[in-house]
């Protein structure tokens, strides 16, 4: 794995922002490194996604969810200097679909963002939801709210719009890089277990279907 880009996504050792770890020790510690072991074995996607025996739910998708933020930020951190006001002042994924940002602060009313601004957004938002206690207890004692996948459901949701948005308005840079397949399976990772689960409506899945029917299917 000569590549930098590649070394990046597939070590995560740097990234432009904290990333949220599991402490060693810890029951999700082991879950984590299970599911990469599971990867790093080249183990059938969709195998390796499904709950082990004996298992919680709600361990597998805190994990997992982390897992994938980790991945995307620095997915979008290798394109983000061509991702510009000018060059995206629309957050879309094509012509037939645009994302606007709405949230429980400041912007109730969803305005239209240029990309940079809305993925600015999007990563302190979904790094405020991980790092909550409440929502993402770190001590194994403490128990997941009793709606945990139902609210967590959104983040999943969010992080699709930045696949969309990588792969329909900036796949010329990945594929410049020669990270095309690297990408492709960090997607597939995340789309068989997002529909493993029922994290994300199909609908959401709109934007990328054609692609993940050639890719998955």
């Amino acid at each position: 794995m000569s590549n930098p880009f590649l070394k990046q996504v597939f070590n995560k050792d740097k990234t432009f922002r904290p990333k949220r770890k599991f402490e060693p020790g810890t029951q999700r510690f082991e879950l984590h490194k299970r599911a990469q072991a599971s990867l790093n074995a080249g183990l059938d996607l969709q195998l390796a996604v499904q709950l082990p025996p004996g298992e919680d739910l709600n361990d597998w998708v805190a994990v997992h969810v982390v897992d994938f933020f980790n991945r995307v930020i620095l997915i979008y951190g290798t394109i983000s200097d061509g991702c510009t006001e000018q060059s995206c002042p629309v957050m879309s994924g094509g012509p037939k679909y645009e994302y606007r940002w709405q949230d429980e602060g400041r912007f109730r009313k969803p305005p239209a963002l240029c990309a940079p601004r809305y993925m600015d957004l999007l990563m302190d938002w979904i790094e405020v939801q991980i790092n909550n206690e409440d929502l993402f207890p770190t001590n194994v004692d403490t128990p997941f709210p009793k709606n945990f996948l139902q609210v967590v459901r959104k983040i999943p949701s969010r992080l699709f719009q930045v696949f969309v948005h990588v792969y329909i308005h900036h796949f010329d840079r990945i594929a410049q890089m020669g990270s095309e397949a690297h990408v492709n399976t960090c997607y597939k990772h995340f789309y068989y277990f997002v529909t493993e689960f029922s994290l994300i409506d199909p609908k959401e899945l709109e934007p990328l279907k054609e692609m993940t029917s050639r890719m998955c299917h």
